[in-house]
């Protein structure tokens, strides 16, 4: 298997291109001390290879009306092949939740959740997460302040 990331030019690369991802080639290729043409066919393997997974826009969750943030940690009754497939299925698709992650530990699930206050909290986990047959318990945790928070 090739290796994905070739040295530290790469590593530059996708460090200017995290904190800027609207950057262009010209300016990229300036930080870094390539050429453009050099620096576009680094940016283009990295694509390719699947380093650089994509681009994205990061939006405020308050434009959506969401000023909470939960951390929910999710028990399954068991861990059947029928009931983590209906979990994870059910959890792609609701636009409350920002991550799941399966865990190790006396939970099988954390989950990130916004919504626009407890209230709206307490429907999503009444009328979706509950509403599941296949989850035992949920213990949540609110986030009442961000000291950190780094996307890679």
């Amino acid at each position: 298997m090739a290796q994905k990331i070739a040295d530290e030019t790469d590593r530059r690369i996708l460090k200017e291109l995290t904190a800027d991802a609207r950057i262009t080639n010209n300016e990229l290729a300036e930080r870094v001390g390539l050429s453009a043409s050099a620096c576009l066919r680094r940016l283009r393997r990295l694509e390719e290879t699947g380093v650089i997974k994509g681009y994205t826009a990061l939006v405020d969750p308050t434009a959506e009306g969401w000023t909470m943030t939960a951390i929910a940690a999710v028990r399954l009754s068991r861990q059947h092949e029928d009931e983590i497939e209906m979990f994870e299925t059910a959890v792609r698709s609701w636009d409350e939740v920002l991550e799941c992650h399966l865990v190790t530990g006396s939970r099988d699930y954390v989950l990130k959740v916004m919504s626009a206050g407890l209230d709206q909290y307490e429907r999503f986990i009444k009328e979706k997460i509950a509403r599941l047959k296949c989850v035992d318990t949920i213990e949540t945790s609110f986030v009442m302040n961000t000291i950190k928070e780094r996307r890679i």
